[in-house]
């Protein structure tokens, strides 16, 4: 694998060197991508990103068409620098870790749509327990640089940006229909057009499996945008967006000896566990052009998410209370087994999110050279209530009420980036950030230790706290050549704390620390004439504070984290697009397409860690859960009479479960290595224009490939196998 990569680097690096004056933009010609809903590329003219001082990636509505993807995730693997876990197969949740940062619920990820967050609580829980659909996607933006200092509030793995379609000029209809083993249906109908100086796009959804890979789930989801123009310097921008899920998701995976006997991989373990989550949000945007150089925008939004989770409770061990007698695992070794249990437990949360943001862009000249600078201002608002009952029984609909809390948070952030063109080849861009997070915890009901016993106590138990910050970053654009560009940066990450981590159950404030680092980068991105675009990048983070979640999401027990200490992320992501057709000149289209990423992420300095009664000194060991390679490479062939296939493969590196870094696996299945693997999918089209319909049929892991994704939360995840879908889109 070395060997490959390194042959890839060093052929792009000569390739470089003879770059010609020709222009290829790296985003395709039916990129969707615009300047509405967009965070990083204000037209489809700049595809090339040259004034763009960091790493950044673009997907279109066409690639995604012909991808034929069952979720966003196969879309993100296309990108270099993201590492994506399977949860349950579908996608309905994304786990994205950047450059080997732990990829649980997306934790250290920005996650924006059309530039708005969509996470449970951005600051105080910014969990990825929701992921808008990819199905009514135009486009994907993923932003890694110096520039997401204008984000936040994280701004450390990077920022993804999910780009809904935009009303078209004339009356649009598109049916479409996906229809794939074990019962899975997707039927999405679209509707947009413009009356005068009003656009309007409504898209609904609906996506149902009776069991795909462990997954039984039903998904509706309505949203609609509707964009005024006032005049062509004033646009009004609002969004509606419902989204209602109901599915069997658990915690519970597979015991090791459970893997290693096979036929059991999507075994339902606990078929009574169900997730219930409702999502409504509201967002208005104002855009105003005052003059050429001046530019206002400012927008409000609103959204509530409610999760609700039921799941069996079980055990490890034989002598436990309540016991069904179902066991899953070999009970004749210790922790080989999983006991189920006749009661469970209900998670039930509410998260409330209402922001107003407010950017103003500057076009102005100082001494001769050209600026630009940008500035704005966030104020938001989030709570969360949540609530835990005990049920009785394993399928109890209610319980006894345990926990019951509310947890609010206020932020304000202000930021200021300025871009100098200091000449017509180099630009320099630097800017601050500001971030003021007040937080607290009130607890009404909760479990408390007292004379060593624990006792259920109500109480109006209220801490708090408040962060400051203060984020730096600075990057470089050098043109050395019309299609060759370096570029480079440096910002300061950060992240806040979990406000439930921050906050212990029993009122104490820890001094949990925000998560900090400071990011480096520098790179190449260019063409060569009409055949090749790319981008190669090096990549060096120094977290001074690195939070390794212990949360049940990340396989922990959720009593809360402490600081992590000093971890060192380094590596190199090479992407690049090569038009073979352009190259041979033959009539049909050829595209390949290949990204490779190389991630060293470790800790580096002196900690201790617990192993059985040996404290052991994990300097130097791998982070949990970041891969050391992973790439993905494509071939997309087309002919003239529109039949194509697109061919992608995905491998991805080996990792370790925990920061003991331990080989063997425990027979829980829960800790140990986790072996490399190679997934190949094909997909097959036919574009009847004369008809506006399009064929596809899909085939994901061709080779049906056995492998564990991830061995959390609480036991072994194993790969979707071989999986066929058909699909029809008709556009009229």
């Amino acid at each position: 694998m070395q060997k490959i990569y390194f042959l890839s680097v060093l052929l792009l690096l000569h390739i470089a060197g003879y770059a010609q004056n020709s222009s290829l933009p790296i985003q395709n010609e039916d990129s969707s991508i615009n300047d509405i809903n967009s965070v990083i590329v204000r037209s489809k003219s700049d595809g090339l990103f040259k004034s763009i001082a960091g790493s950044v990636a673009t997907l279109s509505m066409a690639e995604i068409k012909r991808s034929n993807p069952i979720s966003a995730n196969e879309m993100f693997r296309k990108i270099s620098g993201v590492h994506v876990v399977d949860e349950e197969g579908a996608g309905m949740r994304i786990n994205i870790g950047m450059r080997g940062m732990d990829p649980d619920r997306s934790r250290g990820v920005l996650v924006l749509e059309d530039g708005i967050p969509v996470s449970l609580n951005p600051y105080g829980e910014p969990e990825m327990y929701y992921s808008p659909v990819i199905d009514r996607m135009s486009g994907l933006e993923v932003l890694k640089g110096s520039g997401q200092i204008m984000f936040g509030p994280q701004t450390i793995g990077g920022v993804v940006n999910y780009i809904t379609m935009n009303p078209t000029p004339k009356q649009s209809l598109r049916f479409k229909l996906g229809i794939g083993e074990g019962g899975f249906k997707s039927t999405l109908l679209n509707y947009s057009n413009s009356f005068e100086k009003l656009g309007i796009v409504a898209t609904l959804l609906h996506k149902q499996a009776d069991k795909l890979g462990y997954a039984k789930f039903g998904i509706t989801d309505f949203s609609t945008k509707l964009v005024y123009d006032f005049n062509r310097n004033t646009k009004l921008i609002v969004k509606i967006g419902l989204y209602n899920e109901l599915s069997n998701s658990t915690y519970i995976g597979l015991t090791q000896t459970m893997y290693d006997q096979g036929g059991q991989d999507f075994v339902l373990m606990a078929p009574d566990d169900r997730l219930d989550i409702k999502r409504y949000s509201l967002s208005a945007s104002f855009n105003k052009n005052i003059s050429k150089k001046l530019k206002f925008n400012t927008t409000i939004y609103g959204y509530t998410t409610s999760r609700n989770w039921q799941r069996q409770d079980f055990s490890s061990s034989k002598t436990a209370s309540k016991l069904t007698g179902v066991i899953w695992g070999d009970s004749s070794l210790p922790n080989g087994a999983v006991f189920m249990r006749n009661s469970n437990a209900h998670r039930n949360r509410q998260f409330e999110v209402l922001g107003s943001e407010s950017k103003l862009l500057y076009l102005y000249q100082l001494w001769n050279v050209k600026s630009e600078l940008n500035v704005g201002v966030r104020y938001l608002f989030e709570r969360a209530i949540e609530q835990r009952l005990n049920g009785k029984k394993l399928d109890s609909r209610t319980g006894d009420l345990v926990e019951d809390e509310i947890r609010t948070g206020n932020a304000f952030s202000a930021y200021a980036q300025n871009k100098m063109n200091l000449s017509k080849k180099f630009i320099l861009s630097f800017g601050l950030r500001l971030e003021s997070y007040n937080y607290q915890r009130n607890i009404f009901r909760n479990t408390f230790l007292i004379n060593n016993v624990s006792k259920l106590l109500d109480t109006n138990l209220l801490a708090s706290n408040e962060i400051l910050t203060l984020i730096p970053g600075a990057g470089i654009n050098y043109q050395m050549s019309k299609n060759l560009t370096v570029f480079g940066g440096i910002h300061k990450g950060y992240a806040p704390p979990r406000v439930k981590d921050a906050i212990t159950s029993s009122g104490q404030v820890y001094q949990l620390d925000a998560e900090s680092s400071w990011n480096y980068e520098l790179g190449l991105r260019g063409a060569f004439k009409k055949v090749l675009s790319y981008e190669f990048t090096g990549f060096y983070m120094d977290f001074s504070n690195q939070i390794i979640p212990v949360s049940e999401s990340s396989g922990g027990t959720g009593a809360g984290l402490i600081n992590g200490g000093e971890t060192i992320h380094k590596g190199l992501e090479l992407s690049y697009n090569v038009k073979l057709s352009d190259w041979f000149k033959t009539k049909s289209k050829i595209v390949f397409s290949n990204n490779i990423t190389y991630v060293k992420a470790y800790f580096s300095e002196d900690r201790y860690v617990k192993d059985g009664t040996v404290n052991v000194n994990i300097n130097g060991n791998k982070t949990p859960y970041a891969p050391g390679y992973y790439l993905n490479y494509a071939l997309n062939y087309e002919t003239k009479f529109n039949l194509g296939f697109l061919f992608s493969a995905n491998y991805t590196g080996s990792q370790f479960g925990d920061v003991l870094n331990t080989e063997l696996p425990s027979l829980d299945g829960r800790i140990g290595k986790i072996k490399d693997y190679s997934v190949y999918d094909c997909n097959l089209y036919y574009n009847a224009s004369k008809l506006k319909t399009t064929f596809s049929f899909t085939i994901k892991n061709i080779f049906d490939e056995r492998y564990i994704v991830s061995r959390r939360p609480q036991g072994i995840r194993v790969g979707l196998p071989r999986y066929f879908m058909g699909t029809i889109q008709i556009d009229l």
